[in-house]
């Protein structure tokens, strides 16, 4: 039946593309900066909190999953074994094993556990899975094996037992339905292919789309490894992780009466500098690292979704040229070993402060697929900050030479 489907869906969008009036040409869009697999990506605006569940007739609700930090998610549980969770104006209504049905009517996209063919099409929660000793519990992935910085998952994909099944955009229909796929978890990239997330849903697959990215505090973020544990059947290895991220927050190193300012940032491939914008969650993470985010005051011009905004080197210069701390983001275009090399981006860094005293750092470039890791990266940057780190201690960051 569901390849019945497929076959329908395809001649459908076949027919729809051959009668479309062809598309008049557009200016070409500004240049972008942020991979895929980053979380510069553009995404739709943040939401709001979730809106309680309605408690459904015939079944008593006997309690609410505990939250701290996140604020883009809520979990009702049920007498029935049951647990709706919310996300956004989306609602789920995830079955334990052995209850096939629900016990009453309801409009939630149903879930039934155990899950065992996920197709991951948001690779920012790969490592919240893998940090749950559930990577097998994985089946496909829309990321392939070159833009995979974490082993687990390029070693998964090596021995086959992860399948690249195409990008988000351009999923194999036919390897989810042979494989039987029982759950696709999407980044909300597919707001912009809504015509795929159909599709996928028109296949009898659930389509969940996680918002983790909307969460402004970092460890927000870290909480989300709730909803794969509750996906998973790991609610208390869930809730164990994260007691263990948030007390690695504890004994920060602190400096008293002084200030240091910390930069963020890349060179893009016309020479502008790329900076995080105040308030999102890096800046966040500098400044509960005991640091100041620079440059701080930005005229932002246009209100987006994206976390980035593009500088002139002069604009840059000017606001980041004595921070006392500068840190490169390796993510984008390639780790950097040495100062030279960062000065061959632009020779204007040779007058910054932190350039000439030696204090600059560079990411590794498994920083942003490791979502799990909020606390780390605190912590080293916390390190930098007191200028207590050395590189062999640090996990997220290296000193340039």
């Amino acid at each position: 039946m569901k390849k019945i489907l497929l076959f329908t869906l395809t001649a459908l969008l076949l027919f729809s593309a051959c009668s479309a009036p062809a598309a008049q040409p557009t200016q070409a869009p500004a240049e972008t900066t942020a991979p895929s697999l980053s979380p510069q990506t553009a995404a739709p605006a943040a939401e709001t909190t979730p809106e309680p569940a309605p408690e459904p007739e015939g079944v008593r609700k006997t309690g609410s999953m505990e939250l701290e930090y996140a604020t883009q998610f809520s979990v009702d549980y049920y007498s029935d074994g049951s647990a709706l969770l919310a996300i956004g104006e989306d609602r789920f209504l995830i079955l334990p094993e052995g209850l096939e049905e629900p016990g009453f009517e309801t409009d939630a996209v149903i879930i039934r556990r155990p899950l065992m063919h996920i197709y991951m099409a948001a690779s920012s929660a790969m490592d919240l899975v893998i940090c749950l000793d559930s990577l097998d519990r994985v089946r496909f992935t829309s990321t392939t094996r070159a833009n995979w910085a974490l082993e687990p998952v390029v070693q998964a994909l090596d021995d086959g037992s992860l399948l690249y099944a195409g990008k988000y955009s351009a999923p194999d229909f036919e390897m989810l339905l042979e494989e039987k796929c029982d759950l696709a978890v999407e980044s909300t990239m597919i707001y912009h292919s809504p015509a795929i997330k159909e599709q996928i849903e028109t296949l009898e697959i659930p389509v969940m789309v996680e918002k983790s990215s909307y969460e402004t505090h970092p460890l927000g973020r870290v909480e989300w490894i709730k909803v794969y544990g509750l996906l998973l059947g790991r609610e208390d290895e869930a809730e164990a992780f994260f007691n263990a991220q948030t007390a690695q927050l504890e004994g920060l190193q602190t400096l008293a009466g002084e200030t240091r300012t910390v930069a963020f940032f890349h060179i893009n491939t016309v020479g502008a500098a790329v900076v995080r914008k105040p308030g999102d969650y890096v800046s966040r993470m500098i400044q509960m690292a005991g640091g100041t985010y620079v440059p701080a005051e930005l005229e932002i011009e246009e209100e987006n979704a994206l976390s980035t905004m593009n500088l002139q080197m002069e604009a840059f210069y000017y606001g980041a040229k004595d921070a006392d701390v500068l840190i490169y983001n390796s993510t984008i275009d390639g780790k950097l070993d040495t100062i030279e090399q960062l000065l061959g981006k632009s020779s204007l860094l040779a007058d910054f402060k932190a350039v000439q005293n030696g204090n600059v750092w560079c990411t590794e470039q498994s920083m942003f697929q490791q979502s799990s890791a909020s606390a780390g990266m605190i912590r080293d940057l916390n390190a930098i900050i007191t200028g207590t780190a050395e590189s062999d201690t640090l996990t997220f960051l290296y000193r340039l030479k």
